[in-house]
């Protein structure tokens, strides 16, 4: 019998989680002949009710595991943390707001087992208010159009990988971590199954979109070059434009109008080599920020306590 490991991050989810956990439970009531389940429920710095209400259920579903970060780390981390602890043969990825239906979790089984490492939930449409569908398309843009990651278009929270994945997700140990970016850089076999959202249960998406814009911009700089191939491109367009505007100046002097030389030519080199100067120190500021990050090595997460974990 195989053992399916749920790595749900949960941040303020008191008004859902429980239905979330009867919903998965019944799901797995009708599978419990191949497959048994666990939560891996990882709780990123909630200060409502989220985690005492899991560790209440806990007490009576034995399935029901809680890592409580000791601080806000971040989704990403969240899910990496509870990937570390999840032990199961094949491991689905999904957020307890009720989007993303546990009725399609036999489908994700179903499809796993025809020989793929990793599949990818793919949305038929996104439920959501017309801004934050602009804005997420906006965030998809900005990955596509900087990573050169081909991550496919309208893919969701939940997704479902196997252990060998899971073992090779574990050896990124990088402190900025985007992790669609890493699914897509472990490669091996991967596909995508279609399904059917729902509206949010409850509550509203704290994935608002400064979040969603930091974490594109994490991932042009983890994965991508192109900034730097960008700069040098924009310090040729200013220089060019500076010498451009020199000449103009000149024919101007020569042939139009009388003004005092020297002013406009010396404005226009010291604004044309002072954008340039700042626009790349402030690249290579960034990549070197990200080095020192690297570098010091420290531990990915720090947990505060963990239910129900008995090794």
């Amino acid at each position: 019998m195989k053992l399916v490991s749920l790595v749900v991050p949960v941040y303020f989810e008191e008004a859902c989680i429980l239905r979330f956990i009867e919903e998965v439970d019944a799901v797995f009531s009708l599978l419990k002949e191949r497959y048994q389940h666990e939560y891996i429920f990882v709780d990123d710095g909630s200060r409502d009710n989220t985690v005492g209400l899991i560790k209440k259920a806990a007490l009576t579903n034995t399935h029901i595991k809680l890592i409580e970060l000791s601080y806000n780390h971040g989704k990403q981390l969240a899910v990496t943390a509870g990937i570390t602890y999840a032990k199961g043969d094949y491991l689905l990825y999904m957020d307890p707001d009720l989007q993303d239906p546990p009725d399609e979790i036999p489908r994700f089984i179903e499809e796993i087992e025809k020989g793929f490492d990793l599949v990818f939930g793919k949305r038929q449409e996104k439920k959501d208010s017309f801004i934050n569908v602009v804005l997420s398309g906006l965030f998809w843009w900005v990955l596509d159009k900087f990573t050169g990651l081909n991550i496919p278009k309208g893919i969701a929270v939940m997704r479902i990988f196997n252990r060998r994945f899971a073992a090779s997700f574990l050896k990124y140990n990088e402190q900025s971590r985007f992790i669609e970016g890493m699914f897509m850089h472990i490669g091996l076999k991967q596909t995508t199954l279609e399904i059917k959202q729902r509206e949010r249960f409850a509550g509203v998406s704290k994935f608002n979109f400064n979040r969603k814009m930091k974490l594109a911009f994490d991932a042009i700089f983890d994965f991508s070059e192109i900034p730097l191939k960008m700069a040098v491109r924009l310090g040729f367009y200013l220089m060019f434009s500076a010498f451009f505007a020199l000449i103009t100046i000149v024919v101007l002097r020569l042939f139009f109008i009388q003004f005092q030389l020297g002013w406009p030519s010396i404005i226009i080199t010291i604004i044309g080599a002072t954008g340039i100067l700042l626009f790349f120190i402030g690249l290579a500021a960034i990549y070197i920020g990200k080095i020192y990050k690297e570098v010091k090595a420290r531990p990915l997460f720090s947990i505060k306590e963990m239910t129900n974990f008995y090794e």
